[in-house]
Order: C-alpha cells, then structure tokens, then sequence
C-alpha cells in the first residue's frame, strides 16, 4: 500500500467533470513528475489532494497513509502533513508574513514553537533560500515578484516539514537563478519522510530535481508512465506523440 493512494478519482468544477479516473501512487521518499499540455487536469488533481472546496470529487478515492482524505477539510489535510505550493500564490494585504509562518507552523505542530526558536528557525530557512530579512516586515505576498512568491512557497515547506508535498508548477514565472535557488530549496526538503510531487508543463525544473517517475496527464487521465526519460522523450518530441496516444 503506498502512502498515497488516488484509484479512479474524478473531479468536477462548475458542473464540468474535469478528471476522469485518475490512478496514482506516492510513496514517502520518493519524488515524481506529473506533466502535460495546458488544460490537461494537472492543476486541478493539486487542488483536489489539498481539498480546494471549488473541485468536487464525484468518484473515486484519496487515501493518505491509510486515512481517506475525499471528506477531510484543507486543514485537515494539513494536520495530516499535506501541503500544496500553489501555481498562483495570492497577495494576503496586512497579514505579516512573520505572522502567517509563525501561525501556521503552530497550526501543525503538537505544541507552539517558542518565538525564539521559531525566529532561529526562520532566518536559517530564509538564508538558504536567499530570501533577504526585509521580507519579516512584508505582508503576504505583497509586492512581491513571481520569483519571491514561488521562494515563500518553497520556505513555508521548509519550516512546516510536510510529510506530501504537491508542487504546482512551481517554475512558472522564474528565470533560471530563481529556478535553481527554488531547486535548491527542494532538494534539501527531499528525504525519506517526504513524498513529492512535482506538476510542470517542462523539463527544465526536472534538469534540477530529479524524479523517481515520470506521469504525463492528457484530457483528465494519466495517458504514459515511465521513468525520467520519459521526461527527456517529450523535451524531443512534444506532446504529439501524447495526444495521438490518447
């Protein structure tokens, strides 16, 4: 039994199924890759696993580590150790970031962490991400540039310790000294008591992490599964082959 388990999920929105069965499986320890053209349902199965309330599951099952996550809130899920680096991280005007960290790391946590570990703490994650210290008196995503917003995400991960990382498209929008910082970041995250998975339309992020598997979604299904090479195979070739399969 993996840590994750998602048989036969499908997942509507507005009334339009947008998932139509989808089979997968994440062990801790493990990193794989989910890609696919625009419109392909990626983003929409990251969603579904954090338990975004605007996608309804219609059928099918989640399970994480033996719990069933279909009826768990967002914060559930989370005490759960699931966390979701989002696309299109969103601006929270006067909310500290300081603030929101120290919240949600205590949110997750059997205890609250003293201040003063939980600054230690933050300023070392900080540095490593090449995060600058003026960011402690920033709102929330506010001002801040595509790069900085995907470095947040990756810091939030960093200081909560997830125990499943779903990382949407967490290269969109970064030039390539962001991207390998963000990289970086990721991989010293993996380790055995993480299971990651990472979403992107490219390969490039993957020239970074390496993934144990590669999945390529089309049209609401995982059409191909392989190894890395699969990865490289669609760099050459497109998604053609894809959508001629499918």
């Amino acid at each position: 039994m993996a840590d994750l388990e998602i048989r036969d999920l499908k997942v509507a929105a507005d009334d339009t199924e947008l998932l139509h069965g989808v089979n997968l499986d994440l062990d801790q320890g493990r990193t794989i890759a989910l890609m696919g053209p625009n419109g392909s349902g990626k983003s929409t199965l990251a969603y579904a696993i954090a338990g975004h309330p605007a996608y309804e599951i219609t059928g099918g099952t989640m399970t994480w580590q033996g719990t069933g996550l279909n009826d768990l809130t967002p914060d559930e899920r989370a005490r759960l150790g699931v966390f979701l680096a989002m696309q299109y991280p969103v601006e929270v005007p006067g909310v500290s970031l300081t603030n929101f960290l120290r919240t949600a790391l205590n949110a997750v946590s059997e205890d609250d962490v003293p201040i003063r570990e939980f600054m230690t703490r933050l300023r070392s994650e900080m540095a490593d991400l090449g995060v600058d210290e003026s960011f402690l008196t920033r709102s929330v995503n506010e001002g801040f540039s595509g790069g900085e917003k995907k470095r947040f995400e990756i810091l939030q991960a960093a200081l909560l310790r997830p125990k499943l990382a779903v990382l949407d498209e967490t290269d969109s929008g970064l030039d390539v000294d962001a991207l390998k910082t963000v990289s970086e970041g990721v991989n010293r995250l993996q380790g055995p008591d993480l299971g990651i998975l990472i979403i992107t339309h490219y390969t490039r992020i993957l020239r970074y992490i390496q993934p144990d598997e590669v999945h390529v979604m089309f049209e609401g299904r995982i059409v191909a599964s392989g190894g890395p090479e699969l990865a490289d195979e669609l760099e050459a070739k497109g998604y053609d082959d894809i959508r001629a399969m499918a």
